[in-house]
């Protein structure tokens, strides 16, 4: 009996997305099959529905495995039934009407692949974290069954694109029913003149619940059941229709489930047609259309993401004709009417149909991402409030973090309990916490110096496995080579995120001879890994990989430049950890915030990066390292010129002699003060439990 107990608890962690965050859990799964574990990209369920009942209960009679089994079993519940938290004091007043949270990806963790990139790294962390605090949120995405592609690189450098299907009963996720008869609870939207159907799939993270709409209904015409098939697939007709099952159906769905949140939120404009979803209940009930909009205000919040004018949604009438032909007339407004709602210029025909200015204008609260993305973001949009200088427009901004726990490895969180105790996890956002790592009596530089060492070891064998995997599959046979790639004694600099243009992977390349030299240099060397995804249809994204392979078969940077394909969030955990030091070299100031180095503090790992997005804040001078000053151009071509001269001039004065200086016990002492000062500095900060709270009081909270 006791056994059966263990099986049906341990279904329920496998179910819930809090064992993403708990090395004690993941170790149990990995245990009972590592195989599995490996080939499912560490995926619980997975591993359930490889072991019979009756080989998990054996295995649950091992009385050192089954103790290990019980006692996170213990951690889960403490967990999930802790009456006092953060929530509960400071943020009673939505504990009946929650937070409705909708994104259109979110990244929770690898075994579900239903997200691109940054905008669903901060969309997982941000409800993770809303979980840990306690607050009440309940979240709203799409499921996409063919998630977003699987990267293979060609020997040429091409990048190839491959659908996986995400089969959902291999996955974390339940299909939401009702209880009472067992069959899928549906809602449905008007799209065109068609009624779409609608399912939902339910993830357990941690106490928050996410709702993923899924059009792939049997009833549902071909077109509409794909329409929710892939992350950003298609064509703009598709993606106005999902913008619709998120925000129309997404308000409708939680009708159906009887939630009724307090307050919206948006983030990004992908989900602002919810306003009119809220706007048209609010008309049923009696009031007029601008009494009813003034209620739509009063109950959204709005979060923008995108520094650049042509980064946001835009739909021409002929399109919102098609989408919305039925829907206007239930609704009781024209299209022609919705169309003055999402224009800066409410009058002009010519003018399309805005997300991002639709959502500000339903808003009673917005918000940049970063200090200088709101300088950014309150000039790009001044013309939509006539009469304000700049400073006075309604765009505030609040600096995006990162869900720690989610970004460590064991190694680092053993580290970490062994030096700040079992529950330093509930100190992060204390900076007088953290302020004992700057002492070496309280932490050596020795032990941070091995841990240093483990990290990498660890990074380099995995870059080794995965571009074993890639030549192997693109038909080599020299797999012993790669036994020689890198090395753990050689400072390593990592640089993995989306092959956009801005974010100019190849600046450190702009110098052939130079980069050559210092790679080669006999007695302080650099090594560089590589990894990101191009869009599909960014062809420039493409030739930026395609460049970075040709680069590494160069005579003189082969097997110390390298690139590994399908970037994810496995892959970005190792690097963040492994690598020395973190480069950032987007073309100021297009990168709203960035959030992948900020993952990197807790492991030791430094910053290199244009003083853009987080960073701008982050770096004090001595916590990490700067290319460059607080200021840029609008030349592109001579910013780019400047950009390169200064990151090789940081790298020759400041990091590689900072690195390769040593005591007579081989230890960089003054390397390991910036660590210190970089996990003291960063970490209270740059996290989305700060991040959580700060909406809580400045957004949410009216």
């Amino acid at each position: 009996m006791v056994t059966d107990t263990r099986v049906k608890e341990l279904k329920e962690i496998a179910y819930n997305l809090w064992w993403t965050w708990n090395q004690q859990a993941q170790s149990i799964f990995e245990e009972l099959s590592p195989h599995v574990w490996r080939e499912s990209n560490h995926n619980a369920v997975a591993i359930l529905n490889t072991v019979s009942p009756s080989e998990l209960q054996a295995r649950l009679r091992d009385s050192v495995f089954g103790q290990k089994v019980t006692n996170v079993i213990k951690e889960f519940h403490a967990y999930m039934d802790r009456e006092k938290t953060w929530g509960s004091v400071n943020a009673q007043e939505f504990t009946k009407n929650p937070i409705a949270y909708f994104s259109p990806e979110f990244a929770i963790h690898e075994c579900l692949p239903i997200y691109s990139g940054g905008l669903g790294v901060l969309s997982g962390d941000h409800i993770k974290s809303a979980s840990d605090l306690g607050l009440p949120l309940v979240g709203i995405g799409l499921f996409y069954r063919h998630g977003y592609f699987h990267q293979l690189i060609g020997i040429d450098g091409h990048q190839t694109e491959i659908y996986d299907l995400n089969v959902p009963e291999n996955l974390p996720v339940q299909l939401v029913t009702d209880p009472k008869t067992g069959k899928p609870i549906e809602t449905f939207i008007e799209i065109g003149h068609s009624i779409v159907k609608l399912y939902a799939w339910k993830l357990n993270v941690g106490r928050v619940t996410l709702y993923l709409l899924d059009s792939n209904h049997p009833e549902n015409d071909e077109l509409y059941r794909e329409l929710t098939a892939k992350t950003y697939g298609g064509d703009i007709m598709t993606r106005i229709c999902q913008e619709v099952v998120m925000g129309i159906g997404g308000v409708r769905f939680l009708r159906t489930m009887g939630v009724n949140p307090s307050v919206y939120h948006m983030n990004e404009g992908h989900s602002a047609f919810l306003a009119l979803e809220l706007a048209r209940e609010q008309m049923l009930l009696g009031k007029s259309e601008e009494e009813a909009f003034r209620w739509v205000k009063d109950h959204c919040v709005f979060t923008t993401h995108t520094p650049v004018p042509a980064g946001h949604d835009r739909f021409s009438k002929d399109l919102m004709l098609y989408a919305f032909a039925n829907y206007s007339a239930i609704l009781g407004i024209s299209v022609d009417r919705i169309m003055e709602l999402g224009r800066v210029n409410p009058n002009d025909g010519n003018e399309t149909f805005c997300m991002t200015v639709f959502a500000l204008k339903m808003s009673r609260a917005a918000n940049a991402v970063s200090e200088l993305h709101g300088h950014v973001s309150r000039d790009m949009w001044q013309h939509l409030y006539p009469g304000r200088p700049v400073h006075e427009v309604p765009i505030s901004h609040i600096t995006n973090g990162i869900h720690i726990l989610s970004w460590m490895n064991a190694p680092t969180r053993k580290f970490w309990r062994k030096f700040l105790g079992e529950d330093w996890e509930t100190h992060i956002m204390k900076a007088d916490f953290w302020e004992r790592v700057s002492d070496p009596e309280f932490i050596p530089d020795e032990e941070i110096w091995a841990l240093r060492y483990t990290l990498k070891r660890a990074l380099i064998e995995f870059v080794r496995r995965k571009l074993r995997a890639q030549h192997h599959r693109t038909g080599g046979n020299g797999h012993q080579m790669f036994d020689s790639f890198l090395s753990p004694d050689v400072l390593t600099i990592g640089f993995a995120r989306r092959f956009a243009t801005y974010k100019r992977a190849t600046l450190i390349f702009s110098d052939p001879e130079k980069i050559i030299s210092l790679c080669n240099d006999r007695e302080r060397p650099i090594q560089l890994v590589f990894s990101g995804k191009a869009h599909p249809k960014d062809d420039q994204g493409k030739a930026v990989i395609k460049r970075i392979i040709e680069i590494s078969k160069h005579p003189m940077l082969f097997g110390k430049v390298v690139l590994i394909e399908n970037y994810d969030i496995n892959v970005a955990r190792h690097l963040i950890s492994g690598c020395d030091v973190w480069l950032n070299t987007p073309l100021r100031p297009l990168e709203a915030s960035g959030t992948s180095g900020q993952k990197t503090a807790i492991h030791g790992c430094l910053n290199l990066s244009i003083l853009d997005g987080w960073w701008r804040e982050g770096y004090d001078g001595s916590n990490g390292f700067a290319i460059g000053d607080d200021h840029s151009i609008p030349n592109h071509e001579e910013q780019i010129r400047i950009d390169a001269e200064n990151l090789y001039k940081t790298l020759t004065d400041q990091v590689i002699p900072a690195f390769y200086d040593r005591d007579e016990h081989d230890i960089p002492r003054q390397w390991i003060v910036k660590i210190r000062r970089a996990i003291q500095t960063l970490i209270p900060r740059f996290n989305t439990d700060r991040m959580v709270a700060e909406y809580t009081n400045k957004i949410y909270k009216k």
